[in-house]
């Protein structure tokens, strides 16, 4: 059977009834399951996971970004397919099903993958510094088709403070243009505008009726489209979003202790990780801390046991032995306490934060940053500031376009925790097969195409 699996990130059991009717009647008619997720409960170990039937431990993505112990960097939102290890699903059932074949749609690690057709966010990087939003796709000349038949990609839609539904209805227009045009056997859609307002206003805000009626309707009109063709649809989650009120600067406190290196650059401190003797790379509501020196290990697990906000910590081999994970994994992994959420901050004078501190940058920052979704309260204009900068960048000048705040306490929404009460927990929609934990979610969809 042709199956789509529609991922719908931040969809828990608790927002199903909530202003959501098509995807609840959904639920009515085909089933309801509710699983732990998996630890971390986070995009990129959620995905491998679901995508290889496995958990960290074997496929070795241990968050949306670790450091690289032998480079000395901190990469976040990587894109190679190859750092997930382990057979993915659709080369699992290409070698059991005549003819199969596979899409990928804006699922993570989703470039030079071995799926048929494949879409993913992919700005281009010119030599004079400029930042050109666009898409990859496999095979290539898949990019053109798409853009000329849906036009491009609304990129600031997908991330930043303009984030919203725009994103996730130009992913399922190009869910349904390569089921139009291709009619895979399996499909894989990723539309993430809950993720949005729920962390930026939590999930229990005046907001968040008028978002789940957005995300209704788009979500509804792909499932009964493909319905129309006799597709099977399953829809999943990765987690649920827990209600925060506390930003925890882990960074900041191993500052007090002598325990960062910091370099000036042009006036603006930076973090030296690869100089530093403990740091911690922060991931929503895990962070792994780095011991670089041996001597201070003790000193390090001893002030995560005693600080307010750190609920537990976590040793990698304990969690999942010898392995890819524990190799990239931090030499503890902090777990917040259900209402705390782990900054990257590390400057105790915001005229000293780096020049990108304020800005939308996912890759440079060391750690992630959810006040990207937020304009800076405090700017006067916003628009007008950021009109003047698009206009410099038409112009062909270089400028930061310095609209995020710093303060942390604005952000109302997070995850990352594996315990959590369960209606925050991640939802399968659709699968006869139980589902009890994140990697379950594999053996539905095999199921499900296999039936």
């Amino acid at each position: 059977m042709r199956v789509a699996v529609i991922n719908l990130v931040g969809l828990s059991r608790s927002l199903l009834g909530r202003h959501l009717p098509g995807l609840t009647a959904f639920a009515d008619k085909h089933g309801l399951q509710s699983h732990v997720p998996e630890f971390p409960a986070l995009t990129c170990p959620a995905q491998a996971s679901m995508l290889t039937g496995s958990n960290p431990a074997k496929h070795g993505i241990v968050a949306n970004g670790w450091y690289d112990r032998e480079a000395a960097e901190v990469r976040f939102w990587k894109q190679s397919n190859h750092l997930v290890r382990g057979t993915k699903i659709w080369d699992t059932l290409r070698g059991d099903i005549p003819g199969f074949t596979c899409a990928q749609l804006f699922w993570w690690y989703n470039m030079y993958s071995t799926a048929d057709f494949s879409v993913t966010p992919r700005p281009l990087y010119p030599a004079d510094g400029r930042k050109v939003f666009d898409i990859h796709t496999q095979p290539m000349l898949l990019r053109d088709d798409l853009k000329q038949a849906l036009g491009p990609f609304p990129f600031p839609a997908f991330w930043g403070p303009a984030a919203g539904i725009a994103s996730s209805e130009w992913i399922a227009a190009s869910a349904r243009w390569i089921e139009t045009r291709h009619s895979p056997t399996l499909s894989f859609v990723y539309l993430p505008h809950l993720d949005y307002p729920l962390q930026k206003f939590g999930p229990d805000a005046a907001q968040i009726p008028a978002e789940l009626a957005k995300i209704d309707r788009v979500a509804s009109e792909l499932i009964h489209y493909y319905e129309s063709r006799n597709v099977r649809v399953l829809v999943v989650s990765e987690y649920g979003i827990s209600p925060v009120s506390r930003p925890l600067h882990l960074n900041r406190l191993f500052r007090q202790h002598g325990w960062l290196q910091l370099k000036n650059e042009l006036g603006r401190e930076t973090l030296d990780c690869g100089g530093s003797r403990a740091f911690a790379v922060a991931d929503h509501q895990i962070a792994h801390v780095y011991v670089n020196d041996p001597a201070i290990r003790p000193a390090v697990r001893w002030l995560l046991d005693n600080t307010p906000g750190i609920a537990e910590v976590r040793c990698p081999a304990d969690t999942w032995g010898a392995g890819p994970a524990t190799e990239r994994a931090g030499d503890f992994i902090a777990v917040a306490a259900p209402d705390t959420w782990f900054t990257y901050y590390f400057w105790d004078d915001e005229r000293l934060a780096p020049d990108y501190a304020r800005t939308i940058d996912i890759h440079r920052k060391p750690g992630y940053d959810p006040c990207e979704l937020i304009l800076d309260p405090q700017l006067t204009l916003p628009k007008l500031k950021i009109a003047r900068f698009l206009l410099k960048k038409k112009l062909g000048l270089r400028g930061l376009l310095e609209v995020i705040p710093l303060d942390a306490t604005l952000v109302r929404g997070s995850h990352g925790r594996d315990q959590v009460p369960e209606a925050e927990r991640p939802v399968v929609l659709g699968s006869a097969r139980p589902v009890t934990t994140t990697s379950d979610v594999y053996h539905a969809i095999l199921d499900a195409v296999r039936s």
